[in-house]
């Protein structure tokens, strides 16, 4: 296991490799420390932002939207090509970091930054397919059309789980739609986004683009809400818990600006008779234990059929007893550390209410010495008479609940019956059964797959959730609209006034 000398070091190697000046270090003035869940420990402070910064900061972006909505869209994705290259040519370094701050094992840091890579390809495609529409009028002479702009600033404020992910999502598409971005990123994970600010400068200087389009905002709470609350960040994307959601909606919604959000998820999977358990298996130990459960597509519920129940659940506890806990950069390892001390607390205490409400944990849940500091905690099944209580909450930690089910009817009832709604999944091979969890009436969440699990959605399909998961979508499809604004136009060639409707104005 790396020592805290050892992960400051290679921290800092993989900053200056990134380009990461060394005046974004600092010992005084408003900071950051950064820290590693490796080792429980502060690595070193970065400079921070102050809140009275902010108005300058947005102000920038906004003075350079003037000049970058007015770019071609194919020349502003020549940006974004560039950054997929650099992130191509930094890969491993990038993935470093992401496994100092956040603790992910090193396929997963591998994974996110190859996600950035895809997104990026993604939306230097999308630049040339910003597609309106045309209608016919009603009007001899006339011509209807759709077409779509830039809306403006675009505030990101991003989670520590997916620390350069989430925001390349966001990034990618809103500079190709002509936005420029402010980024307020976890105040857990400073450096990453310092490595993917310092790469995505040097595309902008290569490509000749405004300076301004992208904006780093490095801090707290207070820093978050001044973002939120600028009258010119027309977009707000928002990653991050219910709550928050619920303090960062009204607020932008006071101002007329436009939020994304990406809350709070209580996914589960439904696992019916007539399942391959062998792939069944091996999807719920990923989705419920993979990025020690610190996914917000993480699977909280599994809802198995009676008859299969007691079968799955015994491979399950095999399954939990002997994934490997320990050092995320050693081949091998399976489960990272949670991310600090307040997440083990969270666990245990929902490990508790879980005993107080009758139910049973397994196998799991306790604090695995991997000979090191930080918060290692082995992943827990835990089998639950019903569904309520802290079942209902999302708990950000590797634990998932069992429940059974005699039909598809009360499955589907056990899976819709949580507040959140993000992703979905079921194991059948009833094919009627996959229709009817994929159907209106079927799993109310903004992703339902089948045959897989609840985690590892690609870039290619709309990521979003409803219900207090927030309604936002971002990533590929048609999530580029929300980063635009519609316009619909009247050409009047006719040379003559002709209103709608059969209107006479004499």
């Amino acid at each position: 296991m790396r020592t805290r000398d050892d992960l400051a070091a290679l921290a800092h190697d993989a900053l200056r490799t990134l380009g990461v000046p060394d005046s974004a270090l600092a010992e005084d003035g408003p900071v950051l420390r950064a820290r590693s869940p490796l080792v429980d420990a502060e690595l070193f402070s970065v400079r921070a932002t102050a809140p009275e910064e902010v108005d300058d900061v947005v102000d920038a972006a906004h003075r350079a939207f003037l000049d970058w909505r007015l770019v071609p869209a194919p020349v502003r994705g020549r940006v974004v090509k560039r950054l997929g290259e650099l992130l191509t040519e930094h890969k491993e370094t990038l993935a470093d970091l992401v496994t100092i701050e956040v603790g992910k094992i090193r396929s997963e840091a591998l994974g996110e930054v190859q996600e950035m890579i895809d997104i990026c390809d993604l939306a230097v495609g999308l630049s040339r397919q910003l597609y309106g529409r045309t209608m016919p009028s009603e009007r001899p002479g006339h011509r209807l059309q759709e077409v779509w702009h830039p809306l403006g600033v675009v505030g990101v404020i991003s989670a520590f789980n997916f620390p350069v992910a989430v925001w390349s999502w966001n990034t990618s598409v809103a500079l190709v739609c002509g936005d420029p971005v402010v980024w307020k990123p976890s105040e857990l994970a400073p450096l990453c986004a310092l490595g993917c600010d310092a790469l995505l400068r040097r595309a902008i200087a290569e490509e000749g683009a405004p300076d301004g389009i992208h904006q780093l905002l490095l801090g707290g709470r207070d820093v978050g809400n001044a973002l939120v609350e600028h009258p010119q960040v027309a977009l707000l994307s928002a990653t991050g818990s219910t709550r928050m959601g619920r303090e960062v909606g009204p607020k932008v919604a006071a101002r007329f600006g436009r939020s994304l959000l990406e809350l709070g998820g209580n996914n589960a999977v439904v696992v019916a008779p007539s399942a391959n358990l062998d792939l069944a298996v091996s999807s719920i130990v990923f989705a419920a234990a993979g990025t020690a459960g610190q996914r917000c597509t993480s699977m909280r519920r599994l809802i198995v059929h009676e008859s299969v129940a007691d079968e799955l659940v015994g491979r399950l506890e095999k399954a939990f007893a002997s994934l490997p806990v320990g050092d995320p950069f050693e081949e091998g390892t399976l489960v990272g550390p949670l991310v600090n001390e307040r997440a083990f607390t969270a666990m245990q205490e929902a490990l508790e209410a879980v005993r107080i409400q009758g139910g049973e944990v397994l196998v799991g849940g306790e604090r695995a010495d991997v000979g090191a500091d930080g918060y290692w905690a082995r992943p827990a099944l835990v089998r639950v008479p019903h569904q309520d209580g802290i079942v209902l909450q999302e708990t950000f930690a590797p634990i998932l609940y069992v429940l059974t089910y005699s039909d598809l009817d009360e499955a589907l009832a056990l899976h819709n019956g949580v507040s959140q709604g993000l992703s979905a999944g079921i194991f059948t091979s009833d094919q009627a059964e996959a229709e009817r969890f994929l159907a209106p009436d079927g799993a109310d969440t903004g992703i339902a797959n089948v045959n897989s699990g609840t985690s590892g959605a690609e870039i290619g399909g709309a990521f979003g959730g409803e219900k207090e998961t927030g309604g936002g979508r971002e990533s590929g499809s048609d999530a580029w609209k929300g980063y635009m604004r519609r316009s619909t136009n009247t050409i009047n060639w006719s040379g003559v006034v002709q209103l709608a409707q059969g209107v006479d104005f004499g």
